[in-house]
C-alpha cells in the first residue's frame, strides 16, 4: 500500500537550513508537498508536529527503504543519529559551553568523513545547518583550533543538496534590518524563498503560449520569474509553447517577445517546445513498451463520460504491439491514425481528474508553423512540459494555485521516465475587479469591436495598460509588492495605478489646460504681454523649464470665476494676486460672460486666496486644442460571478472625450510622454500635436488620462469648491431624488396641473379656431413653460388626466385596492371602449362642441379607473385576460400561513451557514466542513422548494426591503406596467436578459426591436452623421441578391445599365417646377470648395431625372433612337427629415432608377405594368413578401408624372403600410421640358415628344424583410436571399474531451459543408470556432436568421445523422448523412414557400373593407388597412387623413397620424356597388375602392 501523502508547512525565513536539506534528499522518494505559512507544522491525523528535529526525523523515515536512508544503517547507527540530532539542539545554546562542545565535535570527526558510518546522515545534516546558521561558530572555532570539523564543515557545504539550500534565516533578518534600518518601510511583498536555491543555480522558465497578447496576469508570471532568476543571479528561459499547431501564430510570437522587451525583462535562452519533439516522441515510445502509455481510439464523448464515471477505457490493457500499430497509424496521419490518441495509464479511478488516464499525444493533420509537415501528432502540453523543464535545466516550474491538481501528474510521468526532477512552486494568479483575463472573452471584446483593439487602453493586456499610462517600473513595483503569495485576493485596479503614480510624479512635467466649454475670458487691466522661464516641475528642476506668457487678457474656467468676489484678492498660480473689480453675467442665463481685474502683485499673502489656473490669450503663443480622452471600468460589476456573463455587464460608455485648450508649450510634448495638467491629473500623450498636410493646421494634442489610485471618479472641471456647499449640494440633490422616487408632487403641483391643462385646452382651442400664427405660438410657448415648471416642482412629466392627489388620498386609495383585489378589469376596459366609440361617433356626427367635451371627460375619468385597477394604460384591442386578473389578486393575498413556515426553513439555512462559517474560521478538517457544506446545500434546496425562490442572506434581502420602502408609495400610487412571456421568465418570474439576445420585444417596443434586430444581427453600423448608416457585409449580400435577381430580369427585357453624375446644376434642378417642388426641402446642397464659395451652390441628386434627361435630349433626333432604357445603380441623397429609421427612412440609399423613353404611349405603358410585376416578384418570389399592386391618387402620385403604379407591403406588428417599389409613368412633362423629341414620323415636319417611365426600388426593400419576417429571437432570412443557408454547428464538444476527438467532430463538420455546397449547391457555412459555446453559437446565427441550423456530435456521428432545426419554424428533425444535401434542398425551398404562406396569411387577415366611418376608424384602431370607397378627389384626401388623426391627448403614445390613401388596387377584395358614395363623406360618388393606412 502506498504511503499517504504528506504535506507541510513552514516558515521559509525562520526554518533551519537543516529541515530544508532532508526534503533535498527525501522529496524525490516522498510524496510531500510544502507550502509557506507562519510556522512549521506537519499535521498527522490529530497530532502536529511543530519542532524542526522531529519533523525532519519523520520525513527521513517516510525515506527510509526507497534508496534514501539518513536514520544509520545498524541500530547502533540509529541510536548515535538520535544522540548527535539531539546535540545539535544544545551546540549554540549557551555561550559558555559553545567552546567545548566544538571541541568534542572536533575530536569525533579526527577520523571521520562523517559522523555516523560512512555516509551522510541526518547526524549531520542537523549539526550541520546549526553551525551555518550561526555567525559566530568560526571565531570559537580559530580560538580553540578546530581543523577536523572545518574540514567536515567544508566537505559538506560543496555537495549539492547543500549547495543547494536557501540562505540562513539569521543572514536573511540581519539583512532585512539593515535594509529596513529606521528609514520608511519598503512596500515590499512576501517572495518565498524557493527550496534548495542557491547562488548561480536557479534556473526558471516562462512559457507562454502563441495563441494571444499578453496580458497583466501573463506579465505577473513573466516578472516572477525574472525575479527569481535576478535574485539567485540565475538564468530565466523564454519558451514558446507550441505544442498545438492549431494556435500557434507567429504574429503572436512577435507580440509576446515586444511585451517581454517593454517589461525590461532579458531572457537568457529562447526556446520552443517543438525543439524537442523528437526527444518527447522517444519517450512516449519507452512508457508504451513499458505499459505506462496506451493508444485509444474511443469516440471523445464515450471517452468524456468514461473519464467522469472513474470507468476504464476498452483500451487500457491492450498489448505494446496493438499501442505501437496504432501509434504507426497516427504518426502517418491516417484517416483511423485520426481517431486514436495516446493516453498516460495512470488511474482511471482516481478522485483526481487531472489522473485519470490523461491523453498525452494526438493527431492533428495541419502544418505545424516552425515545421510544416514534418509531424502529424502532437504531445500535450502536460506530457510535453515536465520532459522539456527536466532536459532544459528548469530547476525551480512557478505555476499559478490552478494547476494544483496537476502536479501529481507532472511528477508521475517524472518518475516513469526516471529524468531529473524541478520543483514545482506555486502562486496565487493575478486578480483584478472589474475585468476579465481569459483570453477567449478578451478576443470577444475586440472582434465584436467594444474596444479599437489589443492595445485599447481598456484592455488589461500589457499594450493596453501600458497605453493607458502604466509605467513599466509601476507595474515591476505592483508585482513585487504581490510577492510569491498563494492567497488569491481580487484586487482593485486603484493599488496598481498608486503605484504607478509614485514612478510618474516625481518626474512628470506640469502644463495647463482649460476646459473648451467652460471658459471665460479675464482683463487683467494693468497686465502687459511679457514671457518668462518657468520649471516644468515646482519640486524637480532636472525636467527642464517652460515658456510662460503673461498679459492684459487671460482665460480661467467658469467653475473658478463662479467663486470670485469683487473687491477681493484671487491667486493666479504662478503670477501673483490679482484683485477682481467687476464681474460681468449674462442678462438670460446669468451666467458668467467676463470678469475684469488688476494686478496686485505685491500681496504675497497667499493664504486665504482662492487658487485658479489660467492660460495667456496672446498673439504671440495662442492655447492649442487639446483633447482628453478618459476611460472607466469596462466590466461594470466589480467581481464576475461563475454563474455571471460577463456580456450582461459591459460597459458601452466606458470613453469620454473631452475638449480642452491648453499651454502653447503641449505642442513639444512628444507620444508616450508623461505630462500633468494642473488641477486635472496625470495623462500620457497618444498622438502629439502637429500641423496637418491636408488643411495645414494644428490637430489638436490628444492626452489619455493616468489614473492615480485615489479618484474613484474620473476627475472634472473646476475647482473642488467649499465644503460647506458642496455638502448642501449634496443634500439638495439627495432630497430632490427623494422626492423623484416617491413620485409626489411637492409646492403647488396640483394648482400647476390645473394651469397646464388650461393652457391645453387654450392651445387647442386657437388652432381649431384656426387663430393668428404668433398668437398661437405665445399660446404653445407658455404651456410649454408651464409643463417645465409642473416637472420640476413634481419630478415627473405631466400626463393629461393624471392629476395629482394629496398624500393621503393616495394612501387610502392604495390601502382600498390592496383590500379588494377583485376590481373587474374587463368590464372597466369594455366601458372604456364603448366610451371612446362614443367620443368618436360625435367627432364623426360633428354634434356639439360641449357634447363631445363631456363625452372625452368622461372617457379620461374612465381610463384613469381603468389604469389604477388594472396597474397599465388602456390600449384598444388589448382586453386583460382572467388569467392575469388571477394572478395579480393572488399576488396581493397575504399568506400568514406560509410565513411561518417559510422563517422556519430560513432559519436552518441561516444556522447552517454559521457552522459551515466556524468550522472555516477553527480550521477544522476538510472531511467536517464537507459534511457541513453538503448539509447547507441540502438546506438551501429545501428553502426553494418551499418557497419558490432562492435563499438569500438577511442582510440582502433587508437592503432589498430597505429599497422597496422607498419606492413603496411610488409603486402604490403607479404601478408599473409589465408585459410579460413564458418564454422570457424563469420559475420565479424574473426575466432573464443576455447582451447576445434581444433585449425588447417586438410586440412591446418595435423600434427598439426593430434597432436591436439591425445591429445585434450585423446588418448595420450606426453612423456620426444622423440618418446614414454603415450597410456591414451581412445586409448588403441580401442587396445583391435582390440586385442579381432584378438585373437579370431588366437586361431580358432589353434595359442597359449606366450611370449618371452624382451632381446637379441647380439651372437643371429648377427646370421643372413641379417635379423639383416636392423634392427642394430634401435637396443636399455643396455650396464651398475649401475654404472658397462656389460660384453657384450644386446639388446632391435626389433623383436622377434631371440629370439624365438632357443627355437623352442630345441622344435623340430620330424615331429611330427610341426607345432609351437605362437603368443605373447608385445612391441618392435626401436630407430633409426628422426622424430617420435604417433603411425605412434614410438620408442616403442605395436603389436603381431606370429611366426609359419611347416613340409611343402604348409601349410605355407596357413597360410600366412589366416593370411592376418584377417589383411584385422581387417581394413574392425573393423576399417572400406579398404586396398589393395598384395605382396611387393623384395627391400621392409622383411629382410630374401622369401616373404612378406601387406595390405595398404591410407590417401587422406596426399596423402600417409601407410603399415597397414604384413605376412612373412620366407622359410628356419631362420630355417637352428637356425637349426630347423628334420628328414624327406620321406627321412630316411636325415635333413628336418621347413618352417616358422612370421607376425605382431601394434598399427600404431589406427593412420591410426584417419587419414583416422577424421575430423575438432576431432576423428570419428567407433562404434565396440568406447569406448563408445552412449553417453547420459542432455538439457535444466538451473542455474534458481529446483534441483529437474535437477535430473529428470538425472533419465531419467540414464534409457536410463540402457535401452540402457541391451536390445541393447551398450557401453553407461550418462554425467550428472553439472559442464559443453551441449555446452561444445557436443564439448568434439565430440572431443573424440563417434558415436552417444543422447540428453534427459525436453520436450524430456515431449513427451516421444529423440534427436540423428551421429557424422560422423552431422545427427539429433527424435527417441521415447520406440524405442529408436532398432533404436540405427541399426544405429551402419549402421554408421559402411557407414563409410567403405565412405572411400572405398575415396580410390578408389584416386588409379589411369598409363602406362605414365608423367601421373605417374601428379597422384603423386595431392596425389595420382598409379597402374604402373614395371619389379620388385630393380634398377629399386631406379630409380622411385628418378626421381619422387621432387626439394625443386621448390617447397618450398612440399613433396619432390619419390614415393616407396606399393606392387604388388592381384587384379590390370586392368590386364598387353602384351608387356608392366616398368614404370621405362629401358626398361624391365613389370611382373606386382605395387602400388606405398608416403608412411609414
Amino acid at each position: 500500500m502506498a504511503a499517504a501523502k504528506i504535506s507541510i508547512t513552514l516558515n521559509s525565513q525562520k526554518t533551519s537550513t537543516g529541515l530544508q536539506i532532508v526534503l533535498q534528499y527525501c522529496k524525490p522518494v516522498v510524496d510531500c508537498s510544502v507550502q509557506n505559512g507562519n510556522s512549521l507544522c506537519l499535521e498527522l491525523g490529530k497530532i502536529k508536529l511543530q519542532d524542526e528535529a522531529l519533523v525532519a526525523k519523520y520525513v527521513a523515515r517516510m525515506a527510509k527503504g526507497k534508496g534514501v536512508n539518513l536514520l544509520g544503517a545498524t541500530l547502533e547507527g540509529a541510536s548515535e543519529v538520535d544522540h548527535w540530532v539531539s546535540f545539535s539542539s544544545q551546540l549554540m545554546r549557551n555561550m559558555s559551553e559553545m567552546g567545548r562542545n566544538m571541541k568534542s565535535l572536533d575530536d569525533s570527526l579526527k577520523s571521520r568523513s562523517y559522523l555516523v558510518e560512512d555516509c551522510i546522515s541526518l547526524a549531520d545534516i542537523m549539526v550541520w545547518s546549526t553551525l551555518k546558521d550561526s555567525a559566530k561558530w568560526k571565531n570559537v572555532a580559530s580560538k580553540i583550533g578546530c581543523d577536523h570539523l572545518n574540514r567536515w564543515f567544508n566537505h559538506l557545504s560543496n555537495i549539492q543538496q547543500f549547495k543547494q539550500v536557501s540562505p540562513s534565516s539569521t543572514d536573511q533578518r540581519s539583512q532585512n534590518k539593515k535594509a529596513s534600518g529606521g528609514g520608511k518601510k519598503k512596500d515590499v511583498g512576501k517572495f518565498i524563498q524557493l527550496p534548495g536555491a542557491s547562488e548561480g543555480n536557479v534556473v526558471t522558465r516562462f512559457p507562454p503560449e502563441a495563441g494571444g497578447y499578453l496580458h497583466i496576469g501573463h506579465a505577473k508570471a513573466a516578472l516572477l520569474n525574472n525575479f527569481y532568476k535576478v535574485e539567485f543571479k540565475g538564468k530565466l528561459i523564454m519558451r514558446f509553447d507550441d505544442t498545438n499547431p492549431a494556435k500557434e501564430k507567429v504574429d503572436f510570437e512577435e507580440a509576446i517577445l515586444q511585451d517581454v522587451d517593454r517589461l525590461g525583462i532579458k531572457p537568457d535562452i529562447f526556446t520552443f517546445t517543438s525543439d524537442h519533439f523528437e526527444l518527447i516522441m522517444q519517450h512516449v515510445e519507452r512508457l508504451m513498451q513499458q505499459g505506462h502509455v496506451y493508444a485509444d481510439d474511443t469516440d471523445l464523448e464515450t471517452m468524456r463520460n468514461q473519464r467522469e464515471n472513474r470507468q476504464p477505457s476498452t483500451h487500457r490493457n491492450n498489448n505494446v504491439e496493438k499501442n505501437m500499430e496504432m501509434w504507426t497509424e497516427m504518426k502517418k496521419g491516417s484517416v483511423f491514425g485520426k481517431s486514436c490518441c495516446l493516453r498516460a495509464k495512470i488511474d482511471h479511478a482516481s478522485v483526481n481528474g487531472c489522473l485519470r488516464d490523461p491523453v498525452v499525444y494526438r493527431c492533428k493533420a495541419e502544418p505545424h508553423p516552425r515545421h510544416g509537415d514534418k509531424y502529424k501528432v502532437y504531445p500535450t502540453y502536460d506530457f510535453a512540459c515536465p520532459i522539456v523543464d527536466s532536459v532544459e535545466g528548469v530547476t525551480h516550474a512557478l505555476r499559478t494555485t490552478e494547476y494544483h491538481d496537476r502536479d501529481e501528474q507532472y511528477y508521475w510521468f517524472i518518475e516513469k521516465m526516471a529524468i531529473r526532477k524541478p520543483y514545482i512552486w506555486e502562486y496565487s494568479r493575478l486578480n483584478l475587479q472589474n475585468t476579465v483575463l481569459s483570453k477567449r472573452k478578451l478576443t470577444w471584446f475586440v472582434e465584436n469591436k467594444v474596444v479599437s483593439g489589443w492595445d485599447d487602453p481598456r484592455m488589461p493586456t500589457v499594450r493596453g495598460v501600458l497605453r493607458r499610462g502604466m509605467t513599466v517600473q509601476g507595474l515591476k513595483d505592483f508585482i513585487v509588492s504581490q510577492g510569491s503569495s498563494k492567497s488569491n485576493v481580487m484586487m482593485e485596479w486603484d493599488k496598481l495605478w498608486s503605484f504607478n503614480k509614485k514612478v510618474i510624479d516625481p518626474v512628470a512635467p506640469r502644463f495647463t489646460a482649460l476646459v473648451s466649454k467652460s471658459i471665460v475670458p479675464v482683463h487683467v487691466v494693468d497686465g502687459k504681454e511679457v514671457s518668462a522661464e518657468a520649471n516644468k516641475h515646482p519640486k524637480n528642476p532636472a525636467v527642464g523649464k517652460k515658456e510662460v506668457w503673461y498679459g492684459p487678457n487671460v482665460l480661467i474656467e467658469r467653475e473658478d470665476a463662479e467663486h470670485f468676489v469683487v473687491g477681493t484678492d484671487v491667486t493666479f498660480i504662478n503670477w501673483g494676486n490679482i484683485t477682481i473689480t467687476d464681474i460681468i453675467r449674462d442678462d438670460v442665463t446669468d451666467k458668467i460672460v467676463k470678469v475684469v481685474g488688476k494686478l496686485n502683485l505685491e500681496n504675497r499673502d497667499y493664504k486665504k486666496t482662492h487658487k485658479v489656473t489660467w492660460l495667456a490669450d496672446v498673439s504671440r503663443s495662442k492655447p492649442i486644442r487639446v483633447e482628453c480622452i478618459h476611460f472607466d471600468h469596462i466590466i461594470t460589476k466589480a467581481i464576475l460571478d461563475k454563474e455571471d456573463d460577463f456580456k450582461n455587464f459591459i460597459n458601452y460608455d466606458s470613453k469620454k472625450t473631452i475638449e480642452m485648450v491648453g499651454d502653447s508649450c503641449l505642442k513639444d510634448v512628444k507620444e508616450d510622454d508623461i505630462i500633468q495638467l494642473q488641477r486635472k491629473g496625470y495623462y500620457r500623450c497618444d498622438k502629439p500635436a502637429r500641423t496637418s498636410i491636408y488643411t495645414c493646421k494644428m490637430e489638436p494634442i490628444v492626452l489619455i488620462y493616468i489614473p492615480d489610485g485615489h479618484s474613484k471618479e474620473m476627475p472634472q472641471s473646476g475647482v473642488k469648491g467649499d465644503k460647506k456647499q458642496a455638502a448642501t449640494t449634496s443634500s439638495g440633490s439627495s432630497n430632490k431624488k427623494k422626492q423623484e422616487s416617491c413620485g409626489a408632487p411637492v409646492g403647488d403641483g396640483e394648482e400647476l396641473f390645473n394651469q397646464v391643462t388650461a393652457q391645453g385646452d387654450l392651445v387647442r382651442k386657437l388652432k381649431s379656431e384656426k387663430a393668428d400664427k404668433a398668437k398661437v405660438g405665445e399660446a404653445v410657448k407658455e404651456l410649454l413653460k408651464l409643463k417645465g415648471e409642473y416637472k420640476q416642482a413634481s419630478g415627473k412629466d405631466y400626463k393629461p388626466g393624471a392629476a395629482p392627489k394629496k398624500e393621503e388620498n393616495k394612501q387610502q386609495q392604495v390601502a382600498a385596492q390592496q383590500s379588494s383585489g377583485d376590481c373587474n378589469h374587463e368590464e372597466l376596459f369594455n366601458q372604456v371602449t364603448a366610451q371612446g366609440d362614443l367620443v368618436r361617433k360625435l367627432k364623426t356626427e360633428k354634434a356639439d362642441k360641449a357634447k363631445v367635451g363631456e363625452a372625452v371627460k368622461e372617457l379620461l375619468r374612465l381610463k384613469g379607473e381603468y389604469k389604477q385597477a388594472s396597474g397599465k394604460d388602456y390600449k384598444p384591442g388589448a382586453a386583460p385576460k382572467k388569467e392575469e386578473n388571477k394572478q395579480q389578486q393572488k399576488s396581493t393575498t397575504p399568506t400568514d400561513g406560509g410565513d411561518m413556515e417559510k422563517q422556519q426553513h430560513f432559519d436552518r439555512v441561516s444556522n447552517q451557514g454559521d457552522v459551515v462559517r466556524k468550522l472555516k474560521e477553527e480550521k477544522a478538517s476538510k472531511d467536517e466542513i464537507t459534511k457541513a457544506v453538503e448539509m447547507l446545500k441540502k438546506l438551501k434546496v429545501d428553502y426553494k422548494e418551499a418557497t419558490g425562490a432562492d435563499y438569500k442572506p438577511a442582510a440582502t434581502t433587508q437592503a432589498a426591503a430597505g429599497r422597496s420602502n422607498k419606492k413603496g408609495k411610488k409603486e402604490a400610487a403607479k404601478p408599473k406596467q409589465q408585459v410579460k412571456k413564458p418564454s422570457e421568465e424563469n420559475k420565479s418570474g424574473v426575466k432573464k436578459q443576455t447582451r447576445l439576445g434581444l433585449e425588447a420585444s417586438k410586440s412591446v417596443d418595435l423600434a427598439d426591436w426593430y434597432s436591436q434586430v439591425l445591429t445585434k444581427g450585423e446588418m448595420i453600423e450606426y453612423y456620426d452623421v444622423s440618418g446614414c448608416y454603415v450597410l456591414r457585409p451581412w445586409s448588403y449580400s441580401i442587396w445583391e441578391k435582390i440586385v442579381a435577381f432584378f438585373d437579370a430580369r431588366i437586361k431580358k427585357m432589353g434595359v442597359k445599365n449606366g450611370y449618371f453624375p452624382i451632381f446637379v446644376s441647380q439651372a437643371a434642378l429648377e427646370r421643372e417646377k413641379e417635379h423639383i417642388a416636392d423634392f427642394a426641402p430634401e435637396v443636399a446642397w455643396v455650396t464651398r470648395s475649401g475654404d472658397t464659395e462656389l460660384a453657384e451652390p450644386i446639388a446632391i441628386r435626389p433623383t436622377s431625372e434631371t440629370v439624365m434627361y438632357p443627355t437623352y435630349a442630345k441622344w435623340v433626333q430620330s424615331h429611330r433612337d427610341l426607345p432609351i432604357r437605362i437603368n443605373q445603380w447608385n445612391n441618392v441623397v435626401r436630407w430633409e427629415f426628422k426622424h430617420p429609421q435604417p433603411f425605412l427612412r434614410t438620408r442616403e440609399f442605395l436603389w436603381q432608377e431606370g429611366h426609359s423613353a419611347f416613340a409611343t404611349k402604348p409601349e410605355a405603358e407596357e413597360e410600366v405594368m412589366e416593370i411592376l410585376n418584377h417589383y411584385g416578384d422581387v417581394y413574392e418570389q425573393l423576399l417572400a413578401i406579398p404586396v398589393v399592386r395598384g395605382k396611387k391618387t393623384e395627391k400621392e402620385k409622383f411629382a410630374g408624372g401622369d401616373y404612378t403604379t406601387t406595390v405595398e407591403a404591410f407590417i401587422s406588428a406596426s399596423g402600417r403600410a409601407i410603399q415597397a417599389a414604384t413605376s412612373h409613368h412620366l407622359g410628356q412633362n419631362f420630355s417637352k421640358m428637356f425637349d426630347i423629341s423628334f420628328e414624327d414620323p406620321n406627321k412630316a415636319g411636325e415635333k413628336a415628344f418621347a413618352y417616358q417611365n422612370s421607376w425605382g426600388l431601394t434598399t427600404r426593400s431589406i427593412g420591410v424583410l426584417v419587419m414583416v419576417h422577424g421575430d423575438d429571437k432576431g432576423l428570419v432570412l428567407p433562404p434565396r436571399v440568406a447569406d448563408i443557408q445552412v449553417v453547420i454547428v459542432p455538439c457535444g464538444v466538451t473542455a474534458n474531451m481529446s483534441d483529437e476527438a474535437r477535430q473529428l467532430v470538425g472533419d465531419k463538420c467540414d464534409e457536410y459543408a463540402r457535401r452540402l455546397q457541391q451536390i445541393a449547391g447551398v450557401r453553407v457555412k461550418a462554425d467550428v470556432r472553439s472559442n464559443y459555446s453551441p449555446g452561444w453559437k445557436f443564439n448568434h446565427w439565430e440572431l443573424k436568421g440563417v434558415p436552417i441550423r444543422l447540428e453534427v456530435g459525436p453520436r450524430d456521428i456515431k449513427d451516421s445523422q444529423c440534427k436540423v432545426v428551421i429557424r422560422w419554424s423552431g422545427e427539429k428533425m433527424m435527417v441521415q448523412e447520406q440524405d442529408a444535401p436532398s432533404k436540405v434542398e427541399q426544405l429551402l425551398e419549402k421554408i421559402q414557400a411557407d414563409m410567403l404562406a405565412r405572411a400572405t396569411k398575415d396580410l390578408m387577415d389584416n386588409m379589411v373593407v369598409a363602406d362605414k366611418w365608423e367601421d373605417f376608424l374601428k379597422y384603423l384602431d386595431q392596425g389595420k388597412i382598409i379597402q374604402a370607397p373614395f371619389c379620388g378627389d385630393k380634398d377629399a384626401e386631406g379630409i380622411i387623413k385628418k378626421e381619422s388623426a387621432r387626439d394625443e391627448d386621448l390617447v397618450p403614445g398612440a399613433p396619432s397620424m390619419g390614415a393616407k390613401s396606399l393606392c387604388f388596387p388592381f384587384q379590390p377584395l370586392q368590386q364598387l356597388k353602384s351608387g356608392q358614395k366616398c368614404i370621405s363623406g362629401n358626398g361624391k360618388d365613389a370611382i373606386a375602392y382605395c387602400l388606405f393606412g398608416r403608412s411609414y
